[in-house]
């Protein structure tokens, strides 16, 4: 503070009456301060470089490889099968690219899309993050249900530009990306990969494209990372990631505006709250503790460093449909064209969560009566693995702009998960160790 009141003192309160001989201590550190300031962006340069090299070079083992993509695509019968999936059913429909299509809030969505009539073409890379077999089980679903999933990567711009090329796409629900809190301290690279380079790719080429399509992503409740006031609102800090997914998803909001902001185009973000149900994604606590339970292994149920209880605010499926339905149906135009900003675009961010927390001993509990097997519990702390104490959902915006309101609780929304569970491991049942 002494150093910048020094500073202040050397510079005359009347503008025009600067003396250079009187100024030379300032101008000396003026110069150091400059100096400072080109090695601070020269260092920025190098960190950032490093970066992408690390990203663009280190093994991932979640990325199928290029080439396997490459060969998946393209051609007169690819053509074909990717204009019918699209084509609507309505002229007032809409044409949408799911990116994720095969992940778990893709195919609800884009079945969802589909059996109203709307154009859908799903994109996937089928990545082995969790178990291929659900991945491609989904997809077959989805073929049954009549939409089309092209196996790609939506860092893959040729592909995306294709299929711009043979779909004018009116609409993106993009919810490709690299789940999971946790697996970010193995696999770093595959967050930045997808959840930040995949997005600006995605980005890159809808702001060329005419017309630009509105944009629906999917950002996450972990932005909220280790803000303590609750219920959590969208216009709470998300400055204090707890995780590298968390970090990349409010990456992704940032950069939403900046692209929202230069090229006019029209997104939504939506903040998903521990989302859960049938077709479930295997890492997920409620999907684990099911498949543990039913094979008498112990399940793990951390406590907060204040041994107090660690909660979720559980959403079921189809209530986070429902939202991204209405988010797609309130989006307004792009503003863009040809790369260039026309006007003002609609810029969104809502919760989607269910607003009520649960501890997840008490899902333990739950899951225990529905499966009718007991658990065997290990309760340890917490640890620094970038999870977080408690979720909660303000939805009051969400109600608000989107007419949003879940209406599953928690036994309920599990009851019909353990039910698709049961049928779709069979064998996996247990007899009563009540």
């Amino acid at each position: 503070m002494s150093q910048l009141n020094s500073h202040l003192d050397n510079i005359p309160s009347t503008p025009g009456k600067f003396k250079l001989e009187k100024s030379q201590p300032y101008i000396h550190r003026l110069r150091f301060h400059t100096s400072l300031s080109k090695l601070t962006l020269w260092s920025s340069f190098f960190l950032v470089f490093i970066l992408f090299y690390y990203v663009l070079s280190s093994p991932s083992p979640s990325l199928p490889s290029r080439r396997s993509l490459n060969d998946s695509w393209g051609g007169p019968s690819w053509e074909k099968r990717v204009t019918r999936s699209a084509q609507r059913r309505s002229s007032h429909g809409l044409t949408v690219l799911v990116t994720g299509a095969a992940g778990f809030v893709g195919t609800h969505v884009s079945i969802a899309l589909k059996s109203r009539g709307d154009g859908v073409l799903g994109l996937d890379n089928f990545n082995h993050y969790y178990e291929p077999r659900l991945k491609r089980d989904r997809q077959k679903l989805l073929e049954r249900n009549g939409v089309f999933v092209v196996e790609g990567d939506i860092n893959d711009s040729s592909l995306l530009k294709k299929l711009f090329d043979v779909v004018a796409f009116s609409h993106i629900m993009h919810l490709a990306a690299q789940a999971g809190v946790r697996y970010a301290m193995q696999n770093p690279g595959s967050y930045v990969h997808s959840n930040i380079a995949g997005f600006v790719n995605i980005l890159e080429v809808c702001k060329s494209v005419n017309p630009q399509p509105a944009i629906v992503w999917a950002s996450s409740s972990s932005v909220y990372g280790l803000n303590s006031k609750v219920p959590f609102s969208e216009k709470d800090r998300t400055d204090q990631p707890a995780s590298l997914y968390a970090a990349t998803k409010k990456a992704g909001e940032e950069i939403a505006h900046t692209y929202n902001h230069i090229y006019g185009l029209s997104i939504t973000g939506l903040r998903f709250f521990t989302v859960y149900g049938p077709w479930g994604r295997p890492d997920m606590a409620y999907f684990f503790f099911t498949k543990d339970i039913l094979k008498g292994k112990p399940i793990t149920i951390f406590e907060a460093p204040d041994r107090g209880s660690v909660a979720r605010d559980f959403t079921y499926i189809d209530d986070v449909v429902k939202g991204c339905v209405a988010a797609l149906d309130t989006a307004k135009k792009s503003t863009g064209s040809g790369g260039k900003k026309k006007g003002p675009a609609q810029l969104r961010i809502f919760n989607l969560g269910n607003t009520s927390p649960v501890p997840v001993s008490e899902l333990v509990n739950i899951l225990e009566k529905l499966l009718k097997v007991k658990a065997k519990r290990k309760v340890l702390p917490m640890p620094r693995n970038g999870d977080v104490k408690f979720t909660h959902a303000n939805i009051s915006l969400a109600h608000k702009e989107l007419r949003y309101k879940p209406g599953t609780d928690l036994e309920t929304g599990l009851k019909k998960f353990v039910r698709w569970y049961l049928s779709y491991y069979p064998g996996s049942g247990k007899k009563s160790s009540w």
